[in-house]
């Protein structure tokens, strides 16, 4: 700690290098919005259980790379730290040859794939037997998430979730200048607002482009150049299918395609194309034929399916919202927990391009709230369990910010059934809000990454921002209240209730559990209710 009670994240970030194996263990830095993403070369060396234990550590994934969930106020800030460490002790060994490091996302990281705690003798028995059944779900589900089309979705992820932190960036300032707008203030300054918050949303597709040409194999510049075409102005020139295209047509969607099909074809220039020759050819080849084929088909298909997309979403919520959003509340956590929401981040980008924001996620988001009300039922029924509620303690302020990955597999997943009422909870908070956008009142995101009250300077909708925070606000509260209450009652059978509660298991005195600054000495585990 700082002498004025700030986190030291130069600190942090010393104390976990030593605790994954230092700098020759380390081939790999990337962090998106809640964790770093360390690559390792021996799994061996890293100490699993005292990176957990670790006071500024809210939990562990345990995937193709070892991510360390740290919160959305503090990884960037320790990932910076953490990199620098290492480049330091690097450029001290003379190790100038070693495996790089940058910024970019691991290619084949899951940001979200929920994984639990370790099992390790402690003065909790509980705690440490919960911890157990989380690490045997970790295994299983990292088993089940090896398959070709969850590694497609893993790449899809790689490809957007660099792109969180300016998303979030201007749909905040997207949102401030709404409601500047509204107000009539500071009108002289509202245009340069726009240009700031809309910049970045004009030219996405650019980006896109670049990271998804980087994730299969091809040159980011040249993804880029190609994913250029669909918002140049001058493609209101060309007719495609006998119709005018219009600048920004397909959007992301168009993109990815356009950049993946670059990447394939600069692939296949490369090893037909003599070494003399290959600058220039390579890069020309590849951009030609990719430009005429995103000029001439992508940009036309992609509108149709991006337009598709918004029509049946808007269709979905509008006509049966109460039932869509039971659903999709009833379901994200175990969509998380198997990796399939990665498929979604394209639609909410799609749906925050054509609409202005994604209906999608705050419906998404009440899972979330499910599994907070959860775990504050799991706290009051679990009297004499210590460990437990000192794992809830921990965990649950992030999860009021929609970090929920202590919360899940680190206290309702491993308890079985109020893991399941935690889901319910979500479907009423979901049903909830579907219902309200059935009646005419949306509540939208401008952005995706946060959920939870982080969310609130995102919300956006159909009515203005007013009745879309007032929406969600509510929404919350019924899915707190929903998975409270049927936790709190269908949540455990009596037999369960009398084993859990059986013997009083108080914190050691040196580790008081509400010091957010002490060492947690239950294991909690990680999930991905935040797609961090």
């Amino acid at each position: 700690m700082s002498d004025s009670g700030a986190p030291d994240h130069a600190a942090t970030a010393r104390d976990l290098l030593a605790l994954v194996g230092g700098e020759g263990n380390v081939t790999s830095i990337a962090n998106c919005i809640s964790r770093l993403r360390v690559g390792v070369a021996d799994r061996a060396r890293v100490r699993d259980q005292e990176v957990r234990d670790h006071p500024r550590v809210l939990g562990v994934v345990d995937d193709d790379t070892f991510q360390i969930v740290l919160g959305p106020a503090a990884v960037s800030k320790v990932a910076e730290e953490f990199r620098r460490l290492v480049e330091a002790e690097r450029a001290a060994a003379g190790s100038a040859d070693s495996p790089a490091t940058g910024a970019a996302t691991e290619p084949g990281a899951d940001p979200a794939l929920a994984t639990g705690a370790s099992s390790s003798p402690g003065p909790e028995a509980d705690a440490a037997a919960l911890a157990a059944r989380g690490a045997a779900i970790r295994a299983e589900n990292k088993r089940r998430n090896a398959t070709p089309f969850k590694l497609l979705l893993r790449r899809v992820a790689n490809i957007f979730v660099p792109l969180i932190p300016a998303l979030i960036a201007c749909g905040i300032l997207a949102g401030v200048t709404g409601v500047l707008t509204n107000l009539g203030w500071l009108t002289p300054a509202l245009p340069a607002m726009r240009a700031i918050a809309q910049g970045f949303i004009s030219l996405i597709t650019v980006f896109v482009g670049m990271n998804a040409a980087k994730e299969f194999g091809g040159t980011p510049v040249l993804g880029g150049a190609v994913a250029a075409i669909i918002p140049f102005a001058g493609i209101a020139e060309v007719q495609a299918f006998g119709v005018q295209l219009t600048p920004g047509q397909g959007g992301v969607l168009g993109a990815l395609g356009a950049a993946v099909l670059c990447a394939y074809v600069e692939r296949w220039a490369r090893r037909w194309v003599p070494g003399t020759l290959d600058i220039l050819l390579t890069p020309t080849i590849a951009v030609l034929v990719s430009g005429l084929v995103t000029v001439y088909g992508l940009m036309f298909v992609a509108g149709e399916v991006s337009a598709a997309i918004g029509v049946g979403a808007d269709w979905l919520l509008g006509q049966a919202g109460a039932v869509a959003g039971l659903v999709l509340g009833g379901l994200f956590l175990p969509l998380v927990m198997l990796g399939l929401h990665q498929a979604l981040i394209p639609i909410h980008t799609t749906l925050i391009e054509v609409d202005g924001f994604t209906v999608l996620l705050p419906v998404l988001a009440m899972a979330g709230a499910g599994q907070v009300g959860a775990a504050a039922a799991v706290y009051l029924r679990l009297k004499n369990n210590e460990g437990v509620r000192a794992t809830i303690r921990s965990a649950l302020p992030a999860g009021l910010l929609g970090v929920g990955e202590p919360l899940i597999y680190g206290v309702t997943l491993p308890l079985g059934r109020p893991f399941l009422t935690a889901c319910a909870g979500g479907a009423v908070g979901g049903s909830f809000l579907g219902l309200a956008n059935q009646l005419g009142v949306s509540a939208g995101s401008t952005a995706i990454g946060p959920s939870g009250w982080a969310l609130f300077p995102l919300v956006q909708g159909n009515q203005g921002i007013g009745a879309a925070v007032l929406v969600y606000g509510l929404g919350l509260l019924v899915g707190y209240v929903a998975g409270f209450l049927l936790t709190y009652f269908f949540g455990f059978n009596r037999q369960s209730l009398a084993e859990l509660n059986a013997a009083e298991s108080l914190a050691p005195e040196a580790t008081p559990a509400d010091d957010p600054t002490a060492p947690k000495r239950s294991t909690a585990g990680t999930g991905a209710a935040s797609g961090g």
